[in-house]
């Protein structure tokens, strides 16, 4: 009697919590979502974000390290800079730096040679507007649906479907007791790949300037993996308007 009693319980938990997440449309816990980060005024004072920290990327030949450094500015441009270590992997340093300047994006790889970024992969950097996509997203011409609820990890999220106006769709796992952003899977067409789904963790929010930021992230794909640890972050920092753009002399 008692194991159907604690059955039953658990049944009507479980029916409370489906019913409660039904009761919230998407645009509700988008607000509830900034309202967590921060709010709409003191993200609307940020016009940009200095970065850096240190990555780990695993391999088949073991774990390589390297540091890395990310600039955003309002409401689109960004460089990234990884500088990675190969020695684990009989190489030596490698170094890329990838940009977009609101319009066009190049990367300079030490690696696989420079090149310009195309496809599925540029159209994410044209829709990953600072500091969150959820702050003007229906200006911007994308949707939001709320696709269910699913577990991350231990921890209860609610799914939501961002649909920009051009480019890949991706799903977006917001905490059910937080409202902090915990996932995002996005199915990208990379060139030599084809299509890849890349999955992005985030975790260990800290406020800096009165905003949560995330200080540990962790990417995956069927290709690689790698986790980031942040230990610095700046706000509305003088901007290198030349750091986003295609070098002249490429």
């Amino acid at each position: 009697m008692r194991i159907a009693s604690k059955r039953l319980l658990t049944a009507a938990l479980v029916l409370s919590w489906a019913a409660a997440a039904s009761a919230q449309t998407a645009d509700e816990i988008i607000e509830k979502t900034l309202t967590a980060m921060g709010g709409r005024a003191a993200l609307g004072k940020l016009t940009s974000r200095s970065s850096s920290g240190t990555m780990t990327v695993s391999t088949p030949g073991g774990e390589i390290a390297g540091t890395i450094e990310v600039l955003n500015e309002a409401p689109n441009k960004s460089r990234t800079l990884i500088t990675l270590d190969l020695s684990a992997v009989g190489a030596g340093p490698m170094t890329l730096d990838q940009r977009f300047d609101g319009t066009s994006g190049y990367a300079i790889d030490t690696m696989r040679g420079n090149h310009e970024i195309t496809g599925g992969q540029l159209e994410l950097m044209k829709h990953n507007t600072f500091p969150t996509p959820f702050l003007d997203y229906k200006e911007r011409g994308s949707k939001a649906e709320l696709a269910g609820t699913e577990k991350v990890g231990d921890r209860d999220a609610y799914v939501l479907k961002i649909t920009p106006s051009s480019g890949p769709a991706s799903r977006v796992f917001v905490d059910a007791q937080t409202y902090l952003p915990m996932k995002a899977v996005t199915t990208v067409n990379v060139p030599e790949v084809g299509d890849l789904e890349q999955t992005t963790e985030l975790s260990d929010y800290r406020a800096v300037d009165g905003v949560q930021v995330p200080f540990k992230i962790r990417g995956s794909s069927s290709v690689q993996s790698f986790t980031i640890a942040v230990n610095k972050v700046e706000h509305n920092v003088k901007v290198d308007e030349a750091l986003f753009s295609k070098p002249a002399d490429k």
